[in-house]
Protein backbone atom coordinates (compact mmCIF):
# COMPACT_ATOMS: atom_id res chain seq x y z
CA UNK A 1 0.00 0.00 0.00
CA UNK A 2 1.52 3.40 -0.97
CA UNK A 3 2.47 5.68 1.92
CA UNK A 4 4.65 8.58 3.04
CA UNK A 5 5.75 10.13 6.33
CA UNK A 6 5.26 13.72 7.47
CA UNK A 7 8.25 14.79 9.59
CA UNK A 8 9.92 17.95 10.86
CA UNK A 9 13.70 17.62 10.60
CA UNK A 10 16.60 20.07 10.48
CA UNK A 11 20.00 19.58 8.87
CA UNK A 12 22.23 20.78 11.72
CA UNK A 13 25.33 20.80 9.52
CA UNK A 14 23.66 23.53 7.45
CA UNK A 15 22.69 25.36 10.66
CA UNK A 16 26.32 25.20 11.81
CA UNK A 17 27.54 26.55 8.46
CA UNK A 18 24.98 29.39 8.53
CA UNK A 19 26.03 30.40 12.05
CA UNK A 20 29.71 30.47 11.05
CA UNK A 21 28.88 32.63 8.02
CA UNK A 22 26.83 35.03 10.16
CA UNK A 23 29.69 35.29 12.69
CA UNK A 24 32.14 36.17 9.90
CA UNK A 25 29.82 38.87 8.63
CA UNK A 26 29.36 40.31 12.14
CA UNK A 27 33.15 40.58 12.59
CA UNK A 28 33.54 42.35 9.26
CA UNK A 29 30.68 44.85 9.56
CA UNK A 30 31.46 48.46 10.33
CA UNK A 31 28.45 48.98 12.61
CA UNK A 32 29.66 46.17 14.92
CA UNK A 33 33.26 47.46 15.33
CA UNK A 34 34.10 47.88 19.01
CA UNK A 35 30.83 46.26 19.99
CA UNK A 36 30.34 43.39 22.37
CA UNK A 37 27.69 41.92 20.09
CA UNK A 38 28.06 38.19 19.46
CA UNK A 39 26.37 35.08 18.18
CA UNK A 40 26.94 31.90 20.18
CA UNK A 41 25.95 28.36 19.18
CA UNK A 42 25.46 25.41 21.55
CA UNK A 43 25.31 22.26 19.44
CA UNK A 44 24.40 20.00 22.35
CA UNK A 45 21.32 22.00 23.37
CA UNK A 46 20.56 23.00 19.74
CA UNK A 47 20.34 26.57 20.92
CA UNK A 48 21.64 29.89 19.63
CA UNK A 49 22.26 32.98 21.76
CA UNK A 50 22.37 36.54 20.43
CA UNK A 51 24.09 39.15 22.62
CA UNK A 52 24.16 42.90 21.96
CA UNK A 53 24.09 46.33 23.55
CA UNK A 54 20.71 47.36 22.15
CA UNK A 55 17.68 46.17 20.19
CA UNK A 56 19.18 47.31 16.89
CA UNK A 57 22.22 45.05 17.21
CA UNK A 58 20.21 42.05 18.39
CA UNK A 59 17.63 42.42 15.59
CA UNK A 60 20.40 42.89 13.01
CA UNK A 61 22.20 39.74 14.14
CA UNK A 62 18.93 37.79 14.12
CA UNK A 63 18.20 39.07 10.62
CA UNK A 64 21.67 38.02 9.46
CA UNK A 65 21.26 34.58 10.98
CA UNK A 66 17.79 34.02 9.55
CA UNK A 67 18.98 35.16 6.12
CA UNK A 68 21.92 32.75 6.20
CA UNK A 69 19.66 29.90 7.37
CA UNK A 70 17.18 30.59 4.56
CA UNK A 71 19.98 30.76 2.01
CA UNK A 72 21.20 27.33 3.15
CA UNK A 73 17.76 25.74 2.86
CA UNK A 74 16.81 25.66 6.55
CA UNK A 75 13.24 26.81 7.14
CA UNK A 76 13.24 29.82 9.46
CA UNK A 77 10.11 28.52 11.22
CA UNK A 78 12.46 26.00 12.85
CA UNK A 79 13.94 28.76 15.08
CA UNK A 80 11.89 30.01 18.00
CA UNK A 81 13.30 33.00 19.86
CA UNK A 82 12.57 33.80 23.50
CA UNK A 83 12.09 37.31 24.86
CA UNK A 84 15.08 39.59 25.31
CA UNK A 85 16.59 39.77 28.77
CA UNK A 86 19.12 42.05 30.46
CA UNK A 87 22.36 40.29 31.41
CA UNK A 88 24.14 43.23 33.03
CA UNK A 89 26.76 45.66 31.87
CA UNK A 90 24.35 47.28 29.38
CA UNK A 91 24.09 43.98 27.47
CA UNK A 92 20.96 42.17 26.37
CA UNK A 93 20.56 38.55 25.37
CA UNK A 94 18.03 36.65 23.33
CA UNK A 95 18.03 32.88 23.06
CA UNK A 96 16.64 30.90 20.18
CA UNK A 97 16.13 27.17 19.99
CA UNK A 98 15.75 24.91 17.01
CA UNK A 99 12.56 22.85 17.06
CA UNK A 100 12.64 19.42 15.50
CA UNK A 101 9.97 16.73 15.46
CA UNK A 102 6.20 17.01 15.53
CA UNK A 103 4.68 17.36 18.98
CA UNK A 104 1.57 15.37 19.89
CA UNK A 105 -0.86 18.33 19.78
CA UNK A 106 0.42 19.52 16.41
CA UNK A 107 0.23 15.96 15.08
CA UNK A 108 -3.44 15.88 16.09
CA UNK A 109 -4.06 19.18 14.22
CA UNK A 110 -2.38 17.81 11.10
CA UNK A 111 -4.31 14.55 11.42
CA UNK A 112 -7.57 16.50 11.71
CA UNK A 113 -6.70 18.66 8.68
CA UNK A 114 -6.08 15.53 6.60
CA UNK A 115 -9.36 13.93 7.70
CA UNK A 116 -11.31 17.16 7.10
CA UNK A 117 -10.02 17.29 3.52
CA UNK A 118 -12.25 14.33 2.63
CA UNK A 119 -9.47 12.42 0.86
CA UNK A 120 -9.39 8.64 1.03
CA UNK A 121 -6.17 8.44 3.06
CA UNK A 122 -5.40 7.02 6.49
CA UNK A 123 -3.14 9.20 8.68
CA UNK A 124 -1.49 7.54 11.67
CA UNK A 125 0.55 9.25 14.40
CA UNK A 126 3.78 7.34 15.10
CA UNK A 127 5.91 9.11 17.70
CA UNK A 128 7.18 12.38 16.24
CA UNK A 129 6.02 11.67 12.68
CA UNK A 130 2.76 10.97 10.86
CA UNK A 131 2.44 8.12 8.37
CA UNK A 132 -0.17 8.60 5.67
CA UNK A 133 -1.24 5.64 3.55
CA UNK A 134 -3.78 5.09 0.80
CA UNK A 135 -4.59 2.75 -2.06
CA UNK A 136 -4.14 5.60 -4.53
CA UNK A 137 -0.89 7.48 -5.14
CA UNK A 138 -2.93 10.40 -6.50
CA UNK A 139 -4.78 10.69 -3.17
CA UNK A 140 -1.42 10.85 -1.39
CA UNK A 141 -0.25 13.64 -3.71
CA UNK A 142 -3.45 15.57 -3.05
CA UNK A 143 -2.88 15.06 0.67
CA UNK A 144 0.61 16.57 0.33
CA UNK A 145 -0.96 19.57 -1.40
CA UNK A 146 -3.46 19.98 1.44
CA UNK A 147 -0.65 19.94 4.02
CA UNK A 148 1.49 22.40 2.01
CA UNK A 149 -1.48 24.73 1.67
CA UNK A 150 -1.88 25.14 5.42
CA UNK A 151 0.39 27.00 7.82
CA UNK A 152 1.62 24.96 10.77
CA UNK A 153 4.06 26.24 13.42
CA UNK A 154 6.94 24.01 12.29
CA UNK A 155 8.47 23.24 8.90
CA UNK A 156 7.16 19.95 7.50
CA UNK A 157 8.83 17.57 5.06
CA UNK A 158 7.56 14.47 3.28
CA UNK A 159 9.86 11.46 3.50
CA UNK A 160 9.88 7.70 3.09
CA UNK A 161 7.57 7.70 0.09
CA UNK A 162 6.67 4.19 -0.97
CA UNK A 163 4.49 3.02 -3.80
Amino acid sequence: MPSFDIVSEIDFQEVDNAIHQARKEIVGRYDFRGSKASLEWDKDKQEVQVVGEDDYKIETIKGLLLGKLHHRGVDIKAVQFDKQEQIGGMLQRQKGRFVQGIERELAKKINKAIKDSGLKVQPQIEGDKIRVSSKSIDALRECMGVIRGQDFEVPLQFTNQRS
